[in-house]
């Protein structure tokens, strides 16, 4: 009895000790998992962050492109070897490029708190430039002037180059940051083209830093006020033509570039109305001309400041009878002493495009934008530009759309301004009429194909005439960077023409 009792216990013992390892190795009840839940409260594409009351949206693009007879990806043969009309002029370039944004939003009893990132990773070929270094004529060289070794400007395999076009924050009317500058028409310098150099208006499509506050009254009413930075592009050029030289005046450059340090940014106003016909907007900037000195130290003394001004009309007209979906957009600017705003931040501010001759050895047509110009001991010259740009967009159907576009600026210096520059030593040679004013047309056509959503191929053909107001003949030296000889040239117009082909997939 006492055996069977000791079993009994025995076993009553394993049993219970088993039970318990068992229940030792349950598995304990897991947190509920949170799903990412899809955020309605600012339209398609926006999730909320998981734990948080903040939604986000991921977007961008990859693109891949060719730019033909063009001036890098995606400009025209302006100015450089681009626009030399010999063999170091690239006949192509070529680009692959990812955009990526993150958009975030919260609501809160100030209004939506937003913040907004867009960077860009991309690889750029093709872009060689002269080193007037070498033996025999200039050689191509991407890395030290010298070298004999021919690499990509974003270097190697690997290489390419990160760039941040927005980063700011928006909160109670206010944007805090880097975004487009509020004096652009909405389109920016793209009223219906891919191509990045037009002219006759403002455009900061990679970004400007700025302080701004946007009053909405209503009805698609809104008025701006913003404090941007100047430095980054919205300044030209502040020509001292005690530096002029025949070499940089055949370049488009009237001496030597004489920026001070910053004072003030600008001061950009805006008032928009958009509705369901389009849309108008005026916008006006005020640009501080801030100097150096007039020799190479601070005892040579310097002019003093002055202000430059800019205003902008455009329109947007919707709902055109041609076509669901056609739209025109159009624009014009006045400048004096802010010449960026019609010679936006991707448009060239110097020409030098040389060209054939039956009268010289060959032809060039050179000019060149300023904010001022100024001699030693005299005032800022403020310089005076106009211009418009704009294109229609018509649809073919829901898969192509063609769209015609085109521009125009001028230039025009001041009395004072033109004495100062034909009556340097640099036009010394000159045989004709020196006169630095000067018109750049421009007009093309693209045609783009989307075959699925969000996937569009487009060829984009440029042709820009520049309108010089010289004439005559002008000798010079060698001009080493492009190869060109000590020789006499004819001053005269010149025409260039560009294609973009281009494939983006946007997400």
């Amino acid at each position: 009895m006492k055996v069977v009792k000791s079993l009994l216990l025995g076993t009553a013992a394993g049993l219970i000790a088993v039970g318990g390892a068992q229940a030792a190795d349950l598995p304990v009840k897991a947190k509920a998992v949170e799903y990412v839940k899809i955020c309605t409260l600012y339209g398609a594409g926006f999730y909320y962050i998981p734990g948080s009351d903040t939604c986000i949206k991921l977007g961008g693009y990859l693109r891949a492109e060719v730019a033909l007879n063009a001036g890098g990806n995606y400009s025209a043969q302006y100015n450089g070897v681009f626009a030399a009309n010999n063999r170091l002029t690239n006949y192509y370039s070529m680009r692959a490029r990812e955009d990526l944004n993150i958009d975030t939003r919260t609501a809160t009893e100030y209004g939506v708190v937003r913040t907004y990132f867009d960077a860009v990773f991309t690889w750029t070929t093709g872009s060689y430039v002269g080193t007037g270094s070498g033996t025999g004529a200039t050689a191509y060289s991407a890395t030290t002037a010298g070298s004999s070794t021919i690499n990509p400007t974003d270097g190697g395999i690997s290489g390419g180059s990160l760039g941040v076009y927005y980063a700011f924050i928006q909160f109670a009317g206010f944007t805090m940051g880097k975004a487009v500058s509020q004096f652009d028409a909405p389109w920016i310098n793209y009223p219906g083209n891919n191509f990045d150099q037009l002219v006759g208006g403002s455009g900061s499509t990679n970004g400007v830093a700025q302080f701004t506050y946007t009053a909405d009254f209503g009805q698609g009413v809104t008025a701006t006020i913003s404090a941007q930075d100047q430095t980054q592009f919205f300044t030209t050029n502040i020509w001292n033509t005690a530096g002029m030289s025949t070499s940089g005046v055949l370049g488009g450059a009237y001496g030597s570039n004489d920026i001070g340090g910053t004072r003030s940014p600008d001061i950009v106003g805006t008032v928009r109305v958009d509705q369901a016909w389009g849309l108008f907007q005026a916008s006006v900037a005020a640009h501080d001309n801030h100097v150096g000195y007039y020799g190479a130290t601070e005892v040579t003394g310097h002019p003093e400041d002055k202000w430059g001004w800019a205003v902008q009309l455009a329109l947007s007209i919707k709902n055109i009878p041609t076509g669901a979906g056609d739209v025109i957009n159009i624009s014009g600017v006045y400048t004096e002493g802010a010449s960026r705003y019609n010679f936006q931040s991707l448009a060239a501010t110097s020409y030098s495009m040389f060209g054939s001759s039956n009268a010289a050895y060959q032809s060039i047509g050179f000019a060149g934008v300023s904010d001022a110009v100024f001699g030693p001991g005299g005032n800022l010259e403020l310089t005076k530009t106009y211009g418009f740009r704009g294109a229609y967009t018509h649809n073919w159907s829901p898969y192509w759309n063609t769209a015609l576009y085109g521009a125009w600026a001028a230039v025009n210096y001041s009395g004072t301004a033109k004495s100062l520059i034909c009556g340097s030593a640099a036009f010394a040679t000159l045989t004709g009429t020196c006169n630095p004013d000067f018109n750049i047309g421009q007009v093309g056509v693209i045609t783009r194909w989307t075959p699925v959503k969000n996937l569009t191929f487009s060829a984009d053909f440029t042709y820009s005439h520049l309108d010089q107001k010289y004439s005559g003949a002008i000798t010079t030296g060698a001009l080493t960077g492009v190869a060109k000889p000590a020789a006499t040239y004819e001053l005269k117009d010149q025409d260039t023409y560009s294609l973009l082909l281009r494939a983006q997939r946007n997400w």
